[in-house]
């Protein structure tokens, strides 16, 4: 699977952004995660997605209320849509997803998607100012 993330840029503190992830194949079988690496910190889990989770989604706690993930079938892309957005959510933003067995047996089920990520896209640029 081959995924191309697109829609980050600079947005002052307080807006919105989407990002896109757009896969060379059907996502049915895989969990979808977003993923952000901030300047010199560790990259971190945003959210996961998967139809087959009785939640589809889940969040980490510091996106939790201001960040959707979602998935349109049709066009075997991913989203990411990003409100209220604070100057400690910049950094480079990635998609990846990974097989349902596999993200479930390494990671928990309903418990994120860190581990089991088997494809990344390239990464998008996220600015927010101040």
């Amino acid at each position: 699977v081959q995924l191309q993330a697109s829609g980050g840029g600079l947005v002052q503190a307080g807006g919105s952004l989407r990002l896109s992830c757009a896969a060379s194949s059907s996502l049915v079988n895989y969990v979808i995660g977003w993923f952000r690496q901030a300047p010199g910190k560790e990259r971190e889990e945003l959210a996961c997605f998967s139809e087959r989770f009785v939640d589809k989604e889940f969040y980490t706690d510091s996106v939790k209320g201001r960040f959707t993930i979602s998935e349109d079938s049709a066009k075997n892309t991913a989203y990411l849509e990003m409100n209220n957005l604070k100057p400690d959510d910049t950094g480079v933003y990635y998609c990846a997803v990974g097989l349902f067995p596999r993200v479930v047996a390494l990671s928990g089920y309903g418990r994120g998607c860190w581990n089991g990520m088997e494809y990344w896209g390239q990464g998008t640029q996220v600015t927010v100012s101040s």
